[in-house]
């Protein structure tokens, strides 16, 4: 076994790398990390630029933490935070990232009730934030917050990428790239064609509200949920054949020729081969909704920081917000949670060298 001491980096920190090479295996690199918290005095409200969308995080404690990831020669700059319970507070630490071996990833940014043909069964259906009104304020949330955001990586990342529920059908593999078929011009035209006849041919009607319930006399609260749950997304109020259809990315983002889509049904191995072929170890992860789809799906966090350096991007984020008619309380605590094996970061904390 050969040891090597290389000088450390200088920022804000000493870092020591040892390198260790043993017989018939590639040579690894290593860092010890010094775990060093510093207090930092008066603390900004973390996540406090769109209070509209996002209660701002406020804890006691904050520690300032050395850099995490250094990469060489990097462009793109991400300060982040976590929470731990054992430091007994926040830790933010800065990052400094290659862009070219970042993707960006938006979760589930489904196209309903945005004019593309796709839309919220009545009178009772139900799809991604439940009712037409707060699809509405999460498509506003995505032009002001996340539309912009995206644009300003597009050409300088690895990927802009998109995932969607269901598998590659054939409408939606002449709209956009996949991992392993970039349609040309002429198959995207066919497919807005194909895609709006789809979409707007479907009747969107499901059965209305059951007018009469039978109950138990022991256990009418048990009969009553289990006749009128809270959340019925099947075919009784969608309407048979409602999540077969091929949900678009919504038209509240841009969408490039070279950007990719994730579909769901294919599974997470292929999404991290893809990612891993083309070099890509840091994601900047948006998308919908915080407290589901954005953690459990395919491209969500709990699969993607199994492999990849994770970066919650907060502020672009939204969870469900049932009986409320704001999503701030609920996006702060889902994020909080996350936060406690995951880095949190926001938009005005993304930047790039120019």
């Amino acid at each position: 076994m050969v040891r090597y001491l290389i000088t450390a980096l200088a920022c804000l920190i000493s870092l020591v790398i040892v390198r260790t090479v043993l017989p018939d295996e590639p040579a690894a690199t290593t860092r010890v990390y010094q775990n060093q918290l510093v207090r930092i005095e008066h603390p900004k409200p973390l996540l406090a630029d769109h209070p509209e969308f996002f209660e701002p995080i406020i804890e006691q404690a904050h520690f300032e933490a050395p850099p995490l990831v250094v990469d060489e020669a990097a462009d793109l700059h991400v300060r982040a935070w976590r929470f731990s319970y054992n430091a007994r507070g926040i830790i933010e630490m800065p990052n400094h990232l290659k862009a070219s071996q970042t993707a960006v990833i938006m979760v589930h940014p489904w196209g309903i009730d945005d004019g593309q043909g796709w839309n919220t069964p009545e009178p009772a259906g139900v799809a991604d934030f439940c009712t037409k009104e707060k699809n509405h304020r999460a498509a506003r949330h995505t032009r002001e917050i996340v539309r912009p955001f995206i644009n300003s990586l597009r050409g300088k990342a690895a990927f802009v990428m998109y995932s969607l529920p269901g598998g590659k059908d054939p409408i939606r593999q002449k709209l956009y790239r996949s991992f392993d078929h970039m349609p040309s011009a002429a198959e995207r035209k066919a497919g807005v064609g194909e895609l709006s006849a789809k979409l707007k041919n479907f009747r969107y009607e499901g059965e209305p509200l059951p007018a009469e319930l039978t109950l138990s006399p022991d256990k009418p609260v048990i009969d009553y949920f289990r006749q009128f749950p809270g959340l019925d997304a099947g075919a009784k109020y969608n309407h048979e054949g409602f999540w077969s259809l091929p949900i678009p990315v919504t038209s509240d983002v841009d969408v490039a020729p070279e950007d990719v889509v994730i579909y769901d049904a294919e599974g997470y191995e292929p999404l991290k081969k893809f990612l891993q072929s083309h070099g890509v170890r840091h994601i900047l992860l948006t998308g919908y909704a915080t407290d589901m789809c954005f953690c459990r799906t395919t491209a969500g966090y709990e699969n993607l920081s199994k492999d990849f350096n994770v970066f919650l991007v907060g502020d672009a984020s939204l969870a469900t917000f049932p009986a409320n008619t704001s999503p701030r309380f609920a996006v702060n605590a889902a994020i909080s949670l996350a936060a406690l094996n995951q880095l949190v970061t926001q938009v005005s904390w993304v930047k790039l060298d120019r």
